[in-house]
C-alpha cells in the first residue's frame, strides 16, 4: 500500500508547486511509482512544470464523475519509468468533488502506486480540505517571511485539526545574503516558530525559474546540489 502526502502553503507563492513537482521527479528517479496529483483547480499549474500541458485531455473531475476512467486521467511522463499526473480542472465551474470522493480516490492509487503527491491549493479553506481528505502526512511549504511563517503555524494547526499526525515543513528560496544581514527571520527562530520538525531548507536558485519555465524539474541534473539536497528532504519527510 502506498502513501499519500499532501503539499500545502499557508500563502501562494512560495514555491508549493514546484517543490511538489521536484519531490515527485525525486521520488520516481528513485525508482517509486508516482502520481502527482494538482487539487488548485481553476488555477492549475503543475502541469507547466512538469512540461505535460500538451498531453493533458481529462482531468481530476472527469475521472471522478465518470466522463473517463482514471487510467485514462493518468498522464504518464515518458521521462521516468513510473510517473504520472493528474491534471485539475481548468475551471471551479467544472469541480465537483466531495472529500469522500478524494478519498476514495487516493485509496485506488495507493493500491497501485507508491506516492500519490497532492499539490494543494494556499491557504485554509474549504478547497485545503477536499486536497487533504485523502492524505497521510503533509509538508507545509514557507519562506524565511514573518508573514509566510504566521500563514505556515496557522496552516498547520488546521491541518492537526483534520486529523493529518505526520507534518513536516521546508524552507523555500532562502537567500544567504539576507540572512546573513540578519534581514530576514534565521532559520533557528524559523524553527522555534513552528511546532513540528524541520526537513530541510532550499536555497535561492535562479536556475528553479529556468526549469519551471521549460517545465523540466531541476532534480533531474544529476550530481547537482539541488537533487542531492532534495533528496535528503524527501528522506527527511518520510521520517516524520
Amino acid at each position: 500500500m502506498g502513501e499519500a502526502i499532501l503539499i500545502a502553503s499557508g500563502k501562494g507563492g512560495v514555491g508549493k508547486t514546484v517543490f511538489a513537482a521536484n519531490m515527485g521527479a525525486a521520488l520516481a528517479k528513485s525508482g517509486a511509482s508516482v502520481v502527482l496529483i494538482d487539487m488548485n483547480i481553476g488555477m492549475r499549474n503543475l502541469d507547466i512544470c512538469m512540461g505535460l500541458e500538451s498531453r493533458v485531455i481529462y482531468d481530476l473531475t472527469d475521472a471522478i464523475i465518470g466522463i473517463c476512467s482514471l487510467k485514462k486521467a493518468l498522464v504518464k511522463d515518458r521521462r521516468f519509468e513510473s510517473l504520472y499526473l493528474i491534471s485539475a480542472a481548468q475551471t471551479q465551474e467544472k469541480a465537483k468533488i466531495t472529500p469522500a470522493e478524494m478519498r476514495d480516490l487516493c485509496q485506488e492509487l495507493k493500491e497501485k502506486h507508491d506516492y500519490v503527491i497532492i499539490d494543494a491549493p494556499s491557504g485554509i479553506g474549504a478547497e485545503l480540505r477536499l486536497a487533504a481528505a485523502g492524505a497521510d502526512r503533509a509538508v507545509i511549504v514557507t519562506t524565511a517571511e514573518y508573514g509566510a511563517l504566521r500563514d505556515a503555524d496557522a496552516l498547520d494547526r488546521v491541518l492537526e485539526r483534520i486529523g493529518i499526525v505526520s507534518r513536516s515543513f521546508v524552507v523555500n528560496d532562502v537567500k544567504e545574503e539576507l540572512l546573513s544581514r540578519g534581514a530576514v527571520p534565521d532559520l533557528q527562530e524559523i524553527s522555534e516558530s513552528m511546532r513540528i520538525p524541520m526537513a530541510g531548507v532550499i536555497p535561492h536558485e535562479n536556475n528553479v525559474i529556468v526549469s519551471v519555465n521549460i517545465g523540466v524539474p531541476v532534480v533531474m541534473e544529476e550530481g547537482s546540489y539541488f537533487e542531492r539536497n532534495f533528496r535528503r528532504i524527501i528522506q527527511r519527510i518520510l521520517q516524520c
